[in-house]
């Protein structure tokens, strides 16, 4: 609580007796415009205008993609790189997400204003087919959240060595999608308190285990299974190590985030919407 006039005054006098004969209300007046003043200029009225870290940034997020929609979680291939024409075209940079979740950590420079961050859920073998070729040709970054029980193992998934290749590229990251991408709310109805407990904490150490191991990479951000998430595994998700979650929430993300929260853009197939419409839709371009 700021000190009133007649408090300072007091402390004033108390702090220098000889000095008592001051104008002590000039003095206050002085004091408190120069308080005002530095408040001002360290924070301006708009909190944007501080720096671009005020900016919100959307993170798409896709799972698979093929010549056809085959379902709606496939964005065909044309449609994916209509998208990528569309973001260079109008001047958005598409950034690493690590960059953005540094930026928020105060661990790394402000980001242009306008990016985008790309992500891709689960490991797909269409992100090696069909994504990574694209990629490659407008130097995109993405970041693929894998569960590992599926890779090398299930055969809609990339194999640990196609994940290497697509390392080699230096446009990957890869980060914990959970081990085998429960759902937690099933889990939590068929386990008791201590089994469910120790099952969450399996999925979240194995997981980042084994990316870390089969890749070389830091595994600290979590995409969340089915976008479903509550306080309690937020808490264990924190004791894991992670410095940063993803939700399926349609919104811009901006550092005012819970960083176990995130949101992130769902991209499914639309076969009534133009691909040009739908990102511009999404970004809230005219």
């Amino acid at each position: 609580m700021p000190l009133s006039e007649d408090s300072v005054s007091l402390l004033y006098q108390y702090k220098f007796p000889a000095l008592h004969f001051i104008n002590l209300r000039k003095t206050c007046r002085i004091i408190l415009s120069i308080f005002v003043f530095l408040l001002l200029w360290q924070s301006p009225a708009n909190p944007e205008s501080r720096s671009p870290s005020g900016i919100r940034v959307p993170i798409l997020l896709y799972h698979r993609f093929g010549p056809l929609a085959a379902d709606g979680m496939t964005v065909t291939t044309s449609t994916f790189e209509s998208h990528l024409k569309y973001l260079k075209s109008h001047s958005h940079s598409v950034i690493p997400l690590r960059h953005l979740v540094d930026h928020y950590l105060g661990k790394k420079a402000p980001f242009p204003s306008r990016s985008v961050v790309i992500t891709a859920d689960d490991g797909h073998k269409s992100v090696y087919t069909e994504m990574s070729p694209l990629l490659k040709k407008y130097q995109v970054p993405v970041t693929l959240f894998l569960y590992p029980s599926a890779i090398s193992n299930a055969s809609y998934a990339m194999t640990w060595d196609q994940l290497r290749e697509l390392k080699e590229t230096g446009l990957f990251d890869f980060q914990s999608h959970t081990f085998w991408h429960p759902n937690f709310k099933e889990e939590k109805k068929r386990l008791k308190p201590a089994e469910y407990e120790d099952f969450v904490e399996k999925q979240l150490k194995k997981s980042r285990e084994r990316i870390e191991k089969e890749l070389g990479v830091k595994v600290d951000m979590l995409a969340w299974p089915f976008g479903i998430y509550d306080e309690w595994l937020i808490r264990k998700v924190i004791q894991s190590g992670y410095v940063a979650a993803f939700t399926m929430e349609r919104r811009h993300a901006s550092p005012s985030e819970n960083m176990m929260t995130l949101p992130r853009y769902l991209m499914v197939h639309q076969e009534r919407r133009n691909a040009d419409d739908t990102i511009r839709i999404l970004l809230g371009e005219k």
